[in-house]
């Protein structure tokens, strides 16, 4: 085996928004931490007069190359002068259409973006999208019963990327921060409907990310208490004794991604229903 790069080119080329392309080849680079990918991104290719400007950047720029384009002409054209070039590329959607053609015994309908469909999904999502940013941080507190989630915990604890992480997923979230003393709304603890988790991490792990927002707050703000180890130790047996006292599960987010974090409180739900 050659000596590893330590960076490459990675083109990525879609008929559509490209989103499939880069969370693929995201998930592939980063089982190899030695190389760092140089990502070039060509959404909406649709014809040669799109596609030829791609593929001379490419031979500027030789890499792996990773496609999704359902016209068969203009993913031939891709992999022919991509051979031409001698640069390795892969249509990702392919060998998974072929795979259920031969499964459904029905061919597939080639058409462009058909996973951005504007359907009852689509507009569910958004609805949940903006019940979500409605109801952040606390906000809106008196139709916390029409949340599907509700994310509790201390202030740094992932609780808004969260939600709307959840919320693109057409779940309605709502986030309510736990602060040392206060007492929760009392349309939370009343609600029947939502799953209500709570989220913490490791006292060093807020330490450092509150620190971090310290650094970049507003002249004036005293941080000195807001990243003190012991007050948020304090802070966090308060919101676990809270959970406990309500039986809502907990979730460290401490080494927890976004995405994991969601999976898991997905996870949680069909079993407290």
């Amino acid at each position: 085996m050659e000596n590893p790069k330590n960076y490459f080119h990675l083109h990525l080329i879609s008929d559509s928004t490209g989103e499939t392309l880069i969370a693929a080849g995201r998930a592939a680079a980063a089982q190899f931490q030695a190389s760092q990918a140089l990502e070039h991104v060509y959404p909406l290719v649709r014809n040669r007069k799109q596609l030829m400007p791609v593929l001379d950047a490419i031979d500027g720029a030789p890499g792996i190359v990773l496609y999704t384009i359902v016209d068969r002409e203009l993913s031939a054209v891709v992999d022919q002068r991509c051979r031409e070039m001698g640069v390795p590329c892969v249509s990702v959607l392919e060998p998974i259409i072929d795979l259920f053609q031969s499964y459904l015994g029905a061919p597939s309908r080639r058409r462009v973006g058909a996973q951005h469909v504007m359907d009852a999904e689509y507009f569910s999502r958004i609805d949940a999208l903006n019940f979500t940013m409605d109801h952040d941080d606390g906000q809106l507190p008196t139709d916390l019963d029409e949340a599907d989630v509700i994310l509790v915990g201390i202030s740094r604890t992932s609780k808004t990327p969260t939600s709307i992480y959840l919320a693109n997923r057409g779940i309605k979230t709502a986030n309510i921060p736990i602060v040392l003393g206060v007492p929760l709304p009392e349309r939370l603890t009343t609600a029947t409907k939502p799953l209500i988790v709570g989220l913490v991490a490791t006292t060093d792990r807020i330490s450092q990310v509150r620190h971090n927002r310290v650094l970049g707050s507003i002249q004036g703000f005293r941080g000195e208490e807001y990243t003190d180890r012991a007050q948020i130790a304090e802070e966090l047996k308060y919101a676990r004794t809270l959970c406990a006292r309500n039986n809502w599960p907990i979730i460290d987010v401490t080494r927890r991604s976004i995405e994991e974090t969601a999976a898991a409180i997905v996870a949680l739900r069909p079993k407290l229903r």
